[in-house]
């Protein structure tokens, strides 16, 4: 086992630092009215010296527990796991723990049950992830007695609120398909209960309109691969529509997987476009085209909001994400359509 003693301590990191140890006390705390000057001296000896403070003291001493409880709808989808990751990774880079419950992984758990298991934990702040608009309903109807923060894409009244700037992601997506020449586009969407899918879904029929697309009938999709392919085997000849705008990736690759044994040519005859980027989308033939979400500075936001509002400082007004588009071979323009 490791010797304590040989472990830096806050009186060290104060004495190199040349300040009191009360001082390097406040700024772990982020506390406010520090000398930027100094709140860098302090961090960088921090980081020379690795040193880790006792989160259990620093827990009685704040009566706070360092703990953020998140809810997550599931963590089988892409968006969700790498939320909670990025939540993860920048919770413990600033001294707190995440303990984390799924409502929708088959414990069938409500938002109260799942709620009660994390307060048990003695938990600061609480954050949703990848809601459905019927658990933030659910949620509404709770005394939680915390700070909540959800991932979603509108304002609330009732919640702090931030995410990926969905409808910029989803007009990104559209205003390419447009410059390419395509005027007849349609939707595959996700679950409509899911928040994300419902901003996606308005944005598309926002942006096609004001393009002047052809308005079609969305086809709601479930978020998986089966379901895209199972739409695409279903396409019985060549339709008008020249491309298709999918909202993830998972159902972009199963379009372009059903399309292909199809005999329809992508992006030849049908382009496609997916929404995340995930880790295959670069690799899959041909290499989708889709809209990243920038996970990491989601989480960031996200905690920094609720340690703002956990440590009774000013909320960072920072409430969207930008989204970014990125172009590969899965779309181009429509050719040999009589356009």
């Amino acid at each position: 086992m490791a010797n304590t003693a040989d472990k830096p301590n806050i009186r060290q990191v104060a004495q190199i630092a040349g300040v009191s140890h009360m001082t390097v006390s406040r700024v772990l705390n982020n506390y406010p009215h520090i000398k930027e000057a100094t709140r860098r001296r302090v961090l960088e000896v921090i980081e020379e010296l690795d040193y880790r403070p006792n989160m259990a003291a620093r827990a009685l001493a704040t009566q706070k527990s360092q703990r953020i409880g998140v809810l997550v709808e599931s963590t089988v989808g892409f968006g969700p796991t790498s939320t909670l990751r990025a939540l993860e990774s920048t919770a413990r880079a600033s001294g707190y723990a995440v303990s984390s419950i799924a409502l929708g992984d088959g414990e069938g758990l409500s938002p109260q049950e799942a709620l009660d298991n994390l307060t048990t934990q003695g938990i600061d702040a609480l954050c949703v992830v990848a809601p459905r608009s019927s658990s933030i309903a659910a949620l509404r109807k709770l005394s939680i007695g915390i700070p909540v923060l959800v991932v979603k894409p509108d304002k609330d009244p009732s919640f702090l609120t931030v995410s990926v700037d969905q409808q910029q992601g989803a007009a990104l997506a559209v205003d390419h398909l447009v410059s390419l020449g395509h005027r007849d586009i349609i939707h595959v969407s996700g679950p409509l209960d899911w928040l994300d899918a419902r901003a996606r879904e308005r944005a598309f029929h926002a942006r096609a309109k004001a393009w002047g697309v052809r308005e079609r009938p969305i086809v709601v999709g479930d978020w998986t691969a089966d379901f895209a392919y199972d739409f695409a085997k279903g396409i019985r000849d060549l339709p008008d529509y020249t491309a298709i705008f999918a909202a993830n990736d998972d159902m972009a690759v199963g379009l372009v997987h059903g399309l292909h044994e199809r005999g329809f040519g992508v992006p030849d005859e049908i382009s496609v476009v997916g929404f995340d980027d995930i880790p295959l989308a670069s690799h899959v033939l041909p290499p989708l085209t889709t809209v990243r979400q920038n996970f990491r500075a989601l989480g960031v936001s996200a905690l920094d909001m609720l340690r703002a509002a956990i440590e009774d400082r000013e909320i960072p007004r920072v409430t969207k994400i930008p989204a970014e588009l990125l172009v590969r071979s899965s779309t181009a323009a429509p050719r040999g359509r009589g356009r």
